[in-house]
């Protein structure tokens, strides 16, 4: 019988620097248009850039999109748009993208760099609260593909407008489930408290098969039944 840990622990190794770009280099490679992406965001948005999907997040939300055939995909949390863009690509011709966000100002370089990858045809913006958004979508299966990177205590709301939404075999992926580490505490406050208890009811969703992994900020990948 093996134990989460330490043994589990020491198969990870530490992530240097030398490590992190070895991994974008055996990655898929981001277009013209992704780096670009990061790079504004970065430098025009300093304070708030970390707000972005890591760089390998872009190649890996691309598979899952060609992995289940996506034609319906709806994105809670677009700022400036590198992971819409990514999983725009990745679409067949005839997709549609549904982004949510409450930001003209961050959302107009995701329409900017949506434009200049030759998708914006297949990403349709609609500003406003999310939670809104999603209970005016349609009632019934019809979601391939739903990625969540919003506001954290909002989590557990968006996932109840989701689930219903998706399709057998359609994924939900939400992103920041370690919140910097924060998570592992039990006197958690705040968005670290939020994402606990979004983790726990993720567990305890039957309707649903999850796995919560460490990519980044930690990633849950979970499939309706």
């Amino acid at each position: 019988m093996t134990t989460a840990s330490p043994a589990g622990r020491d198969k990870r190794p530490d992530q240097t620097p030398e490590l992190y770009r070895y991994v974008l280099d055996h990655n898929p490679p981001l277009d013209a248009v992704q780096r670009d992406l990061v790079e504004l965001t970065r430098t025009r948005f300093p304070d708030s850039a970390s707000m972005q999907s890591a760089q390998e997040q872009g190649p890996l939300l691309a598979f899952l999109v060609r992995l289940v055939g996506a034609r319906h995909i709806v994105e809670v949390g677009t700022f400036t748009g590198f992971s819409s863009l990514s999983m725009a690509q990745a679409m067949d011709d005839g997709g549609k993208l549904v982004a949510l966000d409450v930001s003209e100002e961050w959302t107009a370089y995701a329409r900017e760099a949506w434009e200049k990858g030759g998708v914006a045809d297949r990403v349709e913006l609609r500003l406003g609260p999310a939670a809104d958004s999603l209970r005016a979508m349609p009632d019934g299966p019809h979601i391939d593909l739903a990625y969540l990177d919003a506001d954290k205590p909002g989590y557990i709301g968006y996932w109840e407008e989701l689930v219903p939404r998706m399709r057998p075999g359609g994924l939900i992926v939400a992103d920041n489930v370690l919140f910097h580490g924060r998570v592992a505490d039990p006197g958690a406050t705040g968005g670290a408290a939020a994402i606990r208890a979004f983790n726990d009811h993720v567990a305890a969703d039957a309707r649903m098969d999850s796995v919560l992994l460490t990519v980044a900020d930690g990633l849950t990948v979970a499939r309706r039944r």
